[in-house]
C-alpha cells in the first residue's frame, strides 16, 4: 500500500504540540512497518531541509515542493488544484495529522487527525488572523470530506460530535503517547544536570511550567498564585520557571510577571530543546499546567514519566489524561492553584504519592501503542 502523509507541520525547527505528535507517531510507525510505502509531502519556498526530521527507512521518501505558500494555499482553497495525492503519485491513502489547506482527488482514502477544537470553544484565545485562517480551512467541511477521523482524546471526540454533528462511528480515539526512552527519572549523579542548570540559568528550588506562552495556557494564574505563595516566609527560596516558545499575546504574560513583587524569582527561559526537557522535569519540585483547554495535554504525561508531581486543570482532556494521578484544580480559581502548590510543597508524603501515581499513569501511554493503532486504522 502507498500512503501519503502531510508533514508540513514538521518544517519548523521548534516543535509545537502538533509537531511533537506527528514526529513521534511517524517515527514509531516507520519502525514497525517495513512493508507499506510512505511518501511525505511538504512545501516551502524557503530551503527548510535542515529542519526536517531524518526518517532513514528504505520505504520512506520525502516529496518536497517549493511553491510560495500563500499562492499554493490560495490555489488549493479556491481552485482545488493541485491535488496533493497526484503530486505524490498513485497513492492509496492520504493521512493529514492536523488541519491544513488540502486538495485531494477522489481516489485515495482520506484520514485526518483532530487534536482539539479550541478555536471553536475559546475563540478569545486566538488572534483574528488565526480565526480567519480556520474559517478559510473550514474544518467542518474538511472533516466531512475525510473518510475517517482520528482524535487524541474522548473529550475532543465529544467536541467534534457536538460542534460539527459528525457521525461518532467515523471518529476513532487514539491517545497520544510518551517517549519513555527520553522522559524518565534520571540519576542525580548525571553530569548533564549541571550543564542544563548552567545552560538555562536555573535556580536551585523551583516549580515549572513548560508550554507555549499564550493566554489559553493560563500562565498569569500561575504567576499570581506563586506571588501569593511567596508571601509565606516558608517559600522564600522558591522560584518559578516558565519555559516555552512565545505565542500570541506573550507580552501580556511578561508584563504581568513584571508587576509581581517577586519578579526576580520568576524566570522565563524560552524554548527548551527536546533533549533537555526531561532534565527540567526532573529538577522541578512540581510541574504546573493549569490550561483552560487542551486536546490532550502531553506535557503533564512527560512530567509524570519523570516522576514530577503534576498540578493541572479539571477541564477538557486534562482530567481524562491525568485522572486521579494529577492534582486537579479549577483553572478559573487562583486560590485553588495556590492551595495545590502549598499542599504539595508542604507535604512531602503527598508529593511522593502524586509522583508515584504519575509514574504509573504515564506508563499507560506509549508512542508504540499509538503507532500500532493508527497504522491499523490507516490500512484497514
Amino acid at each position: 500500500m502507498k500512503i501519503g502523509i502531510d508533514i508540513r507541520c514538521l518544517m519548523n525547527k521548534n516543535y509545537s504540540g502538533v509537531a511533537e505528535y506527528t514526529y513521534n507517531l511517524l517515527d514509531n510507525i516507520f519502525k514497525i512497518d517495513q512493508t507499506n510505502k510512505y511518501f511525505l509531502f511538504y512545501n516551502s519556498k524557503k530551503d527548510i531541509k535542515e529542519n526536517l526530521p531524518t526518517f532513514d527507512y528504505p520505504n520512506v521518501k520525502f516529496k518536497g515542493y517549493n511553491y510560495p505558500n500563500k499562492f499554493f494555499n490560495f490555489s488549493l482553497k479556491f481552485f482545488n488544484y493541485p491535488n496533493i495525492d497526484k503530486l505524490l503519485g498513485d497513492i492509496d491513502v492520504f493521512f493529514t495529522p492536523n488541519f491544513n489547506f488540502l486538495s485531494l482527488s477522489n481516489k485515495p482514502k482520506k484520514i485526518i487527525t483532530v487534536h482539539d477544537l479550541s478555536f471553536e470553544i475559546f475563540p478569545q484565545f486566538f488572534s483574528k488572523k488565526r480565526i480567519l485562517w480556520h474559517k478559510f480551512i473550514n474544518p467542518q467541511k474538511l472533516l466531512n470530506s475525510n473518510d475517517k477521523i482520528v482524535t487524541v482524546s474522548q473529550n475532543s471526540k465529544n467536541d467534534i460530535i457536538n460542534h460539527y454533528k459528525i457521525d461518532p462511528n467515523k471518529i476513532n480515539v487514539i491517545h497520544s503517547g510518551v517517549d519513555h526512552a527520553l522522559f524518565k527519572k534520571l540519576k542525580n549523579s548525571s553530569p548533564k544536570f549541571q550543564q542544563i542548570i548552567k545552560k538555562y540559568n536555573l535556580p536551585k528550588n523551583f516549580i515549572l511550567y513548560l508550554g507555549t506562552i499564550e493566554p489559553r495556557k493560563n500562565i498569569e494564574s500561575i504567576i499570581e498564585a506563586f506571588s501569593l505563595l511567596k508571601s509565606n516566609k516558608k517559600f522564600q527560596n522558591l522560584s518559578l520557571v516558565i519555559a516555552g516558545d512565545k505565542g500570541w499575546k506573550y507580552k501580556k504574560v511578561f508584563d504581568f510577571a513584571k508587576k509581581s513583587l517577586y519578579q526576580n524569582e520568576i524566570k522565563f527561559i524560552g524554548y527548551v530543546d527536546r533533549q533537555d526537557k526531561a532534565y527540567l522535569y526532573n529538577l522541578a519540585k512540581i510541574f504546573i499546567f493549569p490550561s483552560y483547554y487542551e486536546g490532550f495535554g502531553l506535557p503533564i504525561l512527560e512530567a509524570q514519566a519523570c516522576g514530577t508531581p503534576v498540578i493541572t486543570s479539571l477541564n477538557s482532556s486534562l482530567n481524562e489524561v491525568g485522572d486521579d494521578s494529577a492534582y486537579l484544580i479549577n483553572a478559573d480559581q487562583v486560590s485553588q492553584v495556590k492551595s495545590a502548590l502549598f499542599k504539595l510543597l508542604s507535604n512531602n508524603n503527598l508529593a511522593q504519592e502524586y509522583s508515584q501515581k504519575g509514574l504509573v499513569n504515564s506508563q499507560k501511554f506509549t508512542w508504540q501503542q499509538t503507532a500500532k493503532k493508527t497504522l491499523k486504522y490507516l490500512t484497514e
